[in-house]
């Protein structure tokens, strides 16, 4: 690492913090197609049965599990070029993500449904390959361009940030997507889903470019080449380092919660409350709240600690969601007002999440020497199980109410049933919240004092490197 790289580690510019989170818009407003539209396109376009839904979510993990950790194995053994270590698989990955992204969204006619569904799973690991190109680098590109703890702060909530806007088109789209047929029921229309999916692509496609333009690495290491074993090596380092563990799990049961609330509240809002257009409210409660709370987080954070703000958060929106159990309201705004409480609660955990992985990543390093690129790609596979845990608990819940095809069978829509789809809304997300909580007030260590103990750490080794 250059004297220059040293003395500018710790400074960032607007500009720069700008860039970061395009990277988040990028791969999030892909990303939220899957959260928000492809399992209701599943059922309701293709007409894939639940169970086999969640098969091909299960599968998908199984492979992740080899294609993650390879990808930051490959990421971790080349040499940097000009532009650093990370920064050039913008250039070669953006592409094939919109084009992957388009592919998952295409309906060829006249596939019988198991012809579907193997077409499902084809485009939907393609995409999940291609995808983690992209967000294994994005996510240890944290770790290289700064190793000040206040300035990680502000690139998680810039990261976090970028997440709510890439969020938007997705949730536009499955709010509006509904056309009424010939017997005056609104349904799922295909034309407008595959225009949605073609803009969403493009965008994707121009804030990758911006991200690849407006940011740099500052500390650059050489590929690790040489180095037989390694692989394994780190993995086993990464299984059996606590702190890192528990920040892995924490995100992936944060992911199912969000996961579970944007894929399940299509069919709550259209058979419950019977209002699909209502359908981005959930995520709407919790975006709003984090465009209060941007601009405090880091500041926040760095007083009382990213781990107890996080946990706490975490603790008031599990409390929020039992609120709403006990209500059990059929008024919809109601049922807004109640999310919006417990997305208050969420905010810190989703602005500083990466935050947390930054720390769990230097402790990891700090202790066992392992790169940046494999443990991101562990870290990248965890969340990735948090969408199967999201998906199963959906599909589940599907089949328990009696969704058939592309309908809830009238005759299964009964009192009960839509009972039952409501407990459901509220009960899952509370559980994993106290879930979260208890991890990380009883088994993360990493409180305020800790990480500051951490990051002088770290600047001392980069300094003697």
């Amino acid at each position: 690492m250059t004297d220059q790289k040293k003395s500018n580690a710790g400074k960032l510019t607007a500009k720069e913090k700008f860039g970061y989170g395009l990277g988040e818009v990028a791969s999030g407003v892909t990303f939220g197609l899957v959260q928000s539209v492809l399992q209701k396109y599943y059922t309701d376009i293709l007409g894939i049965n639940v169970i086999a839904i969640m098969l091909l979510f299960v599968i998908a993990r199984f492979w992740d599990a080899a294609n993650d950790t390879i990808c930051g194995h490959v990421i971790a053994r080349l040499e940097p070029d000009e532009s650093g270590r990370y920064r050039r698989w913008f250039k070669w990955f953006a592409l094939p993500l919109a084009a992957s992204t388009v592919l998952m969204f295409v309906k060829i006619p006249g596939l019988s449904t198991g012809g579907y569904f193997i077409y499902a799973c084809v485009t939907y690991i393609l995409f999940g390959m291609v995808y983690t190109c992209l967000n294994v680098p994005y996510g240890s590109l944290a770790q290289v361009i700064t190793t000040d703890n206040s300035a990680r702060s502000s690139l998680s909530v810039a990261r976090s940030v970028g997440g709510v806007f890439g969020a938007v088109p997705a949730l536009l789209l499955i709010s509006f997507c509904y056309k009424k047929d010939a017997n005056g029921v609104k349904q799922m229309s295909y034309p407008i889903i595959i225009g949605g999916v073609a803009v969403i692509a493009l965008l994707s496609l121009i804030s990758y470019y911006f991200l690849y333009k407006n940011t740099q690495e500052r500390v650059v290491e050489p590929g690790k080449k040489g180095q037989k074993g390694l692989y394994l090596k780190s993995i086993k380092q990464l299984v059996s380092d606590r702190v890192f563990i528990v920040c892995s799990v924490v995100a992936m049961l944060y992911l199912a919660s969000q996961q579970f609330q944007m894929s399940y509240s299509s069919y709550l809002f259209q058979y419950y409350f019977e209002a699909p257009q209502f359908t981005m409210m959930p995520t709407v409660a919790q975006y709003v709240p984090v465009a209060v709370f941007m601009f405090f987080a880091t500041r926040l954070g760095d007083r009382f600690g990213r781990r107890d703000l996080c946990a706490y958060g975490v603790l008031a929106a599990g409390i929020g969601n039992l609120l709403l159990y006990f209500t059990h309201t059929h008024n919809v705004w109601l049922y807004v007002l109640g999310l919006l409480i417990s997305g208050i609660g969420t905010t810190f955990i989703y602005l500083l999440t990466w935050s947390l992985a930054s720390d769990a990543i230097d402790h990891v390093m700090l202790k066992s020497g392992v790169e940046e690129p494999y443990a991101y790609a562990f870290f990248s596979f965890m969340r990735k199980l948090g969408h199967c845990v999201a998906a199963v608990c959906v599909n589940m819940v599907l089949f328990k109410i009696g969704y058939e095809g592309n309908v809830l069978a009238s005759s299964n829509i009964t009192e009960a049933t839509l009972s039952q789809m409501y407990t459901y809304s509220v009960l899952v997300p509370a559980i994993l919240y106290a879930m979260i909580f208890v991890l990380l007030r009883f088994a993360y260590p990493l409180g305020r004092e800790a990480v500051l103990a951490q990051q002088a750490e770290v600047e001392k080794r980069w300094k003697r490197s």
